[in-house]
């Protein structure tokens, strides 16, 4: 190995060709890229989320060394037996490196691990900033205030100030800053056959699987030996465009759509492209610069509310989780409002329930590593409130099943919208719903054995007592919420029999939840 001055770690979602360490080549630096086996074994994950990370990490390896940068890049097969610690070590030692350099990781366990590092080594060493997000991490307090509800509503619109994005000098585009009543609608049968064919990469990963067989990595869900996902990223913005052109026109008004009864119900009109940004392949800021292009050059034809609503989920929602998972940190993932305490049915990992959206939810999933934001907050993630399922097992099951999720985005999604976990720093009510949600956005319902419209009912939909059941148990905590008093007053309404029969369900369920 020739001798260099600094040694720079990437980490596998810090594959950002725009960060200012690649705008020229310096032969006096070498980037260390590592297949580390400690990222396998944390949470066992999605074979399709593996291959995608170690892919993608592959190619922008062999892209940084075609571009003249020195790269060292080591496989499972090198890494076996070592921490990233040793590995550091080790090449630091190689090269004789007088400087240590890394990117701010976006997930508290690797700040950790690094921040400790960095104060072993003999060796000078610096952090950086990863020119990714909007806000910078040094920005996050000016933004978000501990342990205490921020509101997205204000910070989406401040982002929306600052970026000078959809607006009409300080005024919003269209009147309104937020469109979300119109972003409602479900699929009419006329609907179903415009659905756009998804666009599909055909990434060879039999060689990734291979390895990852060899070392008995732990993983889970359909392999692929030709992954559909992009990552790279010509790829990636290959991805932006396609979605711009087919998906966007439509995207908002079907955003929280489900459905059974279409060959693209998995992709629906959704961009799919949170794996490129959460591995930094792309960033929000060219995302929302092509969207709007393709907004103002194609008139008509996308509408205020259709653009509105994806600018909403990038630098509104995106940058907004991120900012109150860094903001609650170390502490986040001890939150357990409802002390909720029950195990994680054992469908979840394979798809295996007479539920149909729970069904169709999770075997999605398994199959595509993915789920819309819909299917995870008010299907997979609403049964999981109202049954009162440990919130340590459900993100756990969240981190490990997708192919976009990293503890950064997850944790807020699944602690705080989905399960209500930390009393309201996210979400200001519980997203709880019972069966007639599900029957009013999809069409799961129709060929379900479980009717929505029943209630204690052998055939009755389990949302519906476990719904009620979780108002009832959860009176204490919930009811003198503002948002809470219409289901509250629904709830007092009930007679003590109702409520008594409804109560009895529910347990009886919950005593039997893994063959539902």
């Amino acid at each position: 190995m020739t001798k260099v001055n600094t040694v720079r770690l990437i980490l596998g979602d810090q594959l950002n060709a725009q960060h200012s360490w690649f705008e020229k080549v310096d032969p006096g630096v070498c980037y260390l890229i590592a297949e580390l086996h400690q990222e396998q074994h944390y949470v066992r994950h999605h074979v399709q989320k593996t291959c995608a990370f170690l892919h993608a990490m592959e190619q922008f390896a062999s892209q940084l060394a075609n571009a003249g940068h020195q790269v060292v890049y080591r496989t499972l097969d090198d890494t076996e037996g070592q921490s990233l610690e040793q590995l550091l070590g080790e090449l630091i030692q190689e090269t004789r490196a007088q400087r240590f350099e890394f990117q701010h990781p976006d997930e508290q366990r690797l700040a950790t691990q690094l921040s400790s590092l960095a104060q072993t080594l003999s060796i000078e060493t610096r952090a950086y900033d990863s020119e990714h997000f909007i806000v910078a991490k040094d920005e996050i307090g000016i933004y978000f205030t501990p342990d205490k509800h921020n509101r997205m509503e204000t910070f989406y619109r401040k982002m929306r100030k600052r970026l000078q994005v959809l607006m009409d000098d300080q005024q919003p585009s269209g009147g309104k800053w937020n469109f979300d009543s119109s972003n409602r609608s479900s699929f009419k049968k006329d609907d179903l056959t415009e659905i756009p064919q998804p666009l599909c990469f055909a990434n060879d990963v039999s060689h990734i699987l291979a390895r990852i067989e060899k070392h008995a990595i732990p993983v889970f869900g359909k392999a692929e030996t030709q992954l559909l996902w992009p990552t790279t990223r010509k790829q990636s913005l290959q991805q932006l465009d396609y979605f711009c052109e087919n998906c966007l026109p439509l995207f908002g008004k079907f955003q929280d759509a489900m459905t059974e009864n279409s060959a693209h119900s998995w992709s629906l009109y959704h961009s799919r492209l949170s794996f490129s940004l959460n591995a930094k392949l792309i960033s929000p800021l060219e995302v929302i610069e092509r969207s709007l292009k393709a907004y103002n050059r194609r008139g008509s034809d996308i509408s205020i509310e259709q653009i509105e609503g994806f600018v909403r989920q990038i630098i509104g929602w995106r940058e907004y989780v991120r900012g109150v998972y860094w903001v609650n940190q170390p502490h986040y993932s001890r939150k357990n409002f409802f002390n909720a305490k029950r195990k994680l049915p054992a469908w979840y990992w394979t798809g295996d329930t007479k539920m149909s959206c729970l069904r169709a939810a999770v075997t999605q999933s398994l199959e595509y590593s993915y789920a819309h934001h819909i299917q995870r907050l008010m299907v997979t993630g609403n049964f999981a409130l109202l049954a009162g399922i440990d919130p340590e097992q459900v993100e756990e099951w969240y981190l490990g099943i997708y192919i976009d999720a990293i503890e950064w985005v997850e944790q807020p999604n699944t602690r705080s919208m989905t399960l209500f976990a930390d009393g309201g720093w996210v979400a200001t009510k519980p997203y709880a719903a019972s069966g007639n949600y599900i029957n009013k956005m999809s069409d799961h319902c129709k060929a379900c054995v479980y009717s929505p419209k029943k209630k204690t009912e052998s055939d009755a939909c389990p949302l519906n007592s476990l719904y009620w059941n979780f108002l009832d148990r959860n009176r204490s905590k919930l009811q003198s919420n503002p948002r809470m008093a219409f289901p509250y007053k629904t709830l007092q309404r009930m007679s003590e029999d109702q409520v008594n029969a409804i109560n009895n369900k529910a347990r009886e369920l919950l005593s039997v939840v893994d063959s539902l």
